[in-house]
Parts: C-alpha cells; sequence; structure tokens
C-alpha cells in the first residue's frame, strides 16, 4: 500500500473536480465519500442534491474564517493505492484507513475536535484520495511535518494488519525521479534518458574517477557539460551546478542542477568527504599493478561485509559502485553494455541510511582511481578476474542489503549481478577455454596429483567438480600454482575457507579465478604460453564468510 502526498493546493474545487469527474481516461467510476470529518458532509457521489461547490464550501470554512491568516496553499492532497494482488477492500475498510493515515499525519488527530476538516473520496476499487483543508477549528495551521514517513509508516502497520502485500519501502536515499515535464522533454527533443539522468551519470563517473575535487570539476566539464562552481566569501568551495549545453528552458538559458538535486550522495561535502585520501601510498605504488591490486581489494569486500561495522560496510559498498562506474569506460566494446547496465543498476544500492566511514575503504577506493591511469590489460583473464570478484562482491552487497532490511537496495543489487555476470561470461569464454585446453594437455600424473589435493581439501565437492566442464580448467590453475611456488592443497583450504562455493552454479569456475587472485597468477595468452608472474602473493587466512553465492 503506497501514499502519494502531492504539493500543497490553494484550489479546493478544482481537486474535488478530478475525484468526482471521469478522469484523465475515463478510469474514474462510482466516486463517493467513504469517510468525512463529521459523517455529514454532502455527497455528489450519491446524494442527487448535493454539489461539488457546497462540498467545497464545507472544506473551505475554516479558511474562509482565516482570511489573511490562512495558508495561500491550504489543500493537503494524499492518495492512497493497494497492492495490484490485494483483495478489493470495502467502503468500510478504507474509511479506517483513511482515519489512521489522518491521524499519523497531525492533519485529523484522532479525537481532536479541532481537527482540519476533510474527506476521502474513492473513485477505483483499489484506491481512495484524502482532501483536507489546512486550517485548524482553533483557526492555527495543524502540525504535519514530515507527513510522507508518517504515513508510510502507519501503513506499514496496516499492511500487517489487514493482510495485504508488504510493499518493498524506500528509506529516502533514492535519486530524486525526472520530473513528467523532463520525461517529455526529452521524448519530444528524441533522447533517450532526461538531462537529469545524463548529468548523474557524467557526474558519478567523475567522482569514481577524480582523486581531487579540482580534477573533479575538469572531469565533468571534459564529459560536456557545463560546470558552475559557487564559493563562500573565503574562496573556498560551496557547491557547483551542472547543465547540459543543449538544454535551455523558454528563456535560453541553461537548466542547471545542483548536486544533491542529481542524488544525495553526489552534493559537493560529500564528493570532498570521498575525495580525501585518494593519492596511493609508497607501499601500494611498488607493489602489483593496479588492476591486480583492485581484483585483490574486491576480493576482500565480501569479508568486510560479514565481519565489519555496518559504517565500514557501507563505505565498501560505496567504492563498489565507483569500481563499476568506471569500467565502462576502459572495458572492452562487446561488454561495455552490460557494464553500464550493472552500473546504473547498482546506483540505487550504492546509498543506504547508513553514513559511510570511507577511510576504511580507501585501499579499494585508490586502485579503482589507479586502473584508469595504467593501460588496460592487453589479456582477457585479467579483466576476467576482476569481474569475477566484482560478481561476488555485488552478491555480498545485496546479501548485506537484504540482512539489512533494505529492500530497494538489494534488489537493486540484484539486477546489478545479473547484468554482471553476463559481462563475466562473455569475457570469460576465450581465458577459460585456453586454461581447459591446458588443463587436457596436462600429464596423467599431473592430474592424478591435482585431482588428489582437490579430494583432500574438498571431499564433499570433489566428485561435482571433477565433472564439471571447468575442471581441466581448475587443473590447469593449479598446475601452474605448484610451478609459482604454491601449495595446491594450501591454496585449495584457503580459497573455500573465504567463502561458501557449494552454492556456486559452476564451482570450478569460482575457484579457478579466485586461485588467480589469491596466488597472483597472471593470465595466458590465446596461444597457451603464460606471461611472467609476479611477486606471489599470499593473504593471511580469514574467517569463513556467511554468505552465499550464486553464479
Amino acid at each position: 500500500m503506497i501514499a502519494n502526498i502531492v504539493k500543497p493546493g490553494h484550489k479546493t474545487r478544482g481537486v474535488l473536480n478530478y475525484l468526482y469527474g471521469p478522469g484523465r481516461a475515463n478510469e474514474h467510476t462510482d466516486p463517493h465519500l467513504v469517510a468525512s470529518f463529521d459523517g455529514f458532509v454532502p455527497d455528489p457521489g450519491r446524494d442527487p442534491d448535493a454539489t461539488l461547490a457546497q462540498l467545497a464550501d464545507v472544506l473551505d470554512l475554516r479558511v474562509k474564517q482565516a482570511g489573511h491568516k490562512a495558508p495561500k496553499n491550504h489543500v493537503w492532497h494524499c492518495s492512497i493505492r493497494a497492492a495490484p494482488e490485494d483483495r478489493h477492500l470495502t467502503d468500510d475498510e478504507w474509511a479506517t484507513i483513511a482515519r489512521r493515515v489522518l491521524n499519523a499525519t497531525g492533519i485529523a488527530p484522532a479525537g481532536d475536535p479541532d481537527a482540519c476538516r476533510w474527506v476521502a473520496v474513492r473513485h477505483a476499487d483499489d484506491h481512495i484520495h484524502i482532501v483536507a483543508t489546512k486550517v485548524r477549528g482553533d483557526l492555527r495551521p495543524p502540525r504535519n511535518w514530515n507527513d510522507f514517513p508518517r504515513a508510510d509508516k502507519e501503513l506499514v502497520a496496516i499492511e500487517k494488519e489487514h493482510g495485504l502485500r508488504q510493499v518493498p519501502r524506500g528509506d529516502r536515499t533514492a535519486a530524486k525521479r525526472p520530473t513528467r515535464a523532463e520525461q517529455e522533454k526529452a521524448h519530444r527533443t528524441g533522447t533517450a534518458r532526461t538531462s537529469r539522468e545524463h548529468l548523474r551519470t557524467i557526474v558519478r563517473t567523475a567522482v569514481s574517477a577524480a582523486t581531487t575535487t579540482e580534477e573533479f570539476f575538469r572531469f565533468v566539464e571534459g564529459a560536456g557539460a557545463l560546470i558552475d562552481v559557487q564559493h563562500f566569501p573565503s574562496g573556498d568551495v560551496r557547491g557547483y551546478k551542472v547543465a547540459l549545453d543543449d538544454d535551455t528552458n523558454a528563456q535560453g538559458e541553461p537548466v542547471w542542477f545542483s548536486g544533491s538535486t542529481l542524488a544525495p550522495d553526489l552534493s559537493y561535502p560529500k564528493i570532498a568527504e570521498r575525495l580525501t585520501t585518494t593519492e596511493a601510498t609508497p607501499t601500494e605504488l611498488s607493489e602489483a599493478p593496479a588492476w591486480r591490486r583492485l581484483a585483490r581489494a574486491v576480493d576482500r569486500t565480501p569479508d568486510h561485509l560479514a565481519h565489519g561495522e555496518d559504517e565500514t560496510g557501507q563505505a565498501h559498498i560505496t567504492v563498489l559502485a565507483e569500481a563499476l562506474d568506471v569500467l565502462p569506460l576502459i572495458a572492452p566494446a562487446g561488454i561495455r553494455p552490460q557494464l553500464v547496465q550493472a552500473a546504473t543498476a547498482f546506483e540505487r544500492a550504492s546509498r543506504s541510511q547508513i553514513r559511510a566511514r570511507h577511510q576504511q575503504a580507501q585501499t579499494t577506493r585508490r586502485a579503482v582511481k589507479a586502473i584508469l591511469r595504467e593501460p588496460a590489460p592487453k589479456d582477457g583473464a585479467l579483466l576476467t578476474i576482476v569481474l569475477d570478484a566484482l560478481l561476488l562482491a555485488v552478491i555480498a552487497a545485496q546479501h548485506w542489503h537484504r540482512t539489512h532490511g533494505h529492500t530497494q537496495q538489494a534488489e537493486a543489487a540484484r539486477q546489478a549481478a545479473g547484468h554482471l555476470r553476463a559481462a563475466y561470461q562473455a569475457q570469460a569464454a576465450e581465458p577459460l577455454t585456453v586454461l581447459r585446453q591446458q588443463g587436457t594437455r596436462l600429464a596423467e600424473s599431473l592430474r592424478r596429483r591435482q585431482e588428489f589435493a582437490l579430494r583432500r581439501v574438498l571431499p564433499e565437492l570433489a566428485e561435482r567438480i571433477l565433472a564439471e566442464p571447468g575442471w581441466p580448467a581448475l587443473a590447469a590453475t593449479l598446475d601452474r600454482a605448484e610451478a609459482a611456488g604454491h601449495k595446491p592443497a594450501a591454496l585449495l583450504t584457503e580459497a573455500t575457507a573465504r567463502r561458501e562455493t557449494d552454492t556456486a552454479t559452476s564451482v570450478s569456475e569460482v575457484l579457478t579465478w579466485r586461485l588467480h587472485r589469491l596466488a597472483n597468477l597472471t593470465a595466458v595468452t590465446t596461444s597457451g604460453t603464460p606471461i611472467p608472474p609476479s611477486a606471489a602473493y599470499r593473504p593471511t587466512n580469514t574467517a569463513t564468510s556467511q554468505q552465499r553465492r550464486t553464479r
């Protein structure tokens, strides 16, 4: 059950004309009152002698009595709609719901003789409209601040009590949707997205790529957007607004959007907070390349989500979104559409009411920014390793949000995982084929040795893995790891101890790329020749996560 409270208006009669009229597409049937402030108001829908003018006069009585003290926009209008699969509620049930919502919002508190005047009109099976005039009997305005969250909270209780569908709720962290006018303008101009949506993508990508606020401003301009930076008298940056050069109003002026109107996390203060301490440390610069650092950092994300504090978990999810934002800039064209879709979907999953502790995720953030400043990997396997880690991390984020009751964010993460899985499968096809070919060419004694290690570490999964098409690729990976100085059994133990594998569609694939990350194995060329490895990475063991994975 969803409430929609529109912006207050000043024409009571105009709202009533719509409610008792045929509707925009003749969808209104049998408009009538189900409840009112005193039970005796005229109902033009059922009483042939009653008129809309009479009903409007009854509702506006206190507004007229208040005179110039009455608010200019005195009409409070709220619609309440049931879910499509809900049973049809009776008029009495809708009347009870209306009174509870009016009490919760402060428009008409229960038992208050001076409460605002109101009516509840039903002109369809699945919803009602509540219209009230915002002047009390004592000629004071009602206390209806934060009326929407109050109404929404009451509807949650009503859903449970009446056995209705419990609709997923947001937490007021979603980006503002384009208005109807913006959508119609995009349709007229033949653009696929509104200016608001286009600018949000530009700003999000610039934040993810930049290391300083100055660089952020340059990146926004470089993406073809206009930017206006506002300053305090001291010279410090106060905020910014952006516009598209070809999006103008009736006066020919650019249509500007402040960062906070694009999304809650794109205000200047929140961007500045994320861009602090993003310069790479000497240790990071001297170790593995950025792509490997990113793969290892993202690989730890599920553990941070499973065992870290909520603020740390939110920080890692924010950085995960940044990684998805920048990948389309440097990924092969063949998988770019899926990556764009994954980033767009995960945008909703990147925010919650939990305040991110950004300093806890700076290692990953620095790696994200560094991959834009290093050559893209020439081999397909390294990108596959990164995509595999990202996919597992997105699935972990879905579980984290679901555990915290973040319904919308969990659904967004689920959708992002689907797009990311498609990109992974397309990217992994060639390197997996090469690895399988290597595995099939292994000497019998070497295959037996890797099979023994597998049975020793994973006796309950060994038969399944050996029957999978990906087993030869895993065997080849274990053989290469052993040649690089690792012990296959120890690597398998490390890989399976960190996260579950028994729910994966292809356990062999999961282990293949996880071992590449743990052992810092390099990719193979299309001819099957390994690229010389760099220094081996040996992470410390971590506790088993309870997160379940699907692949």
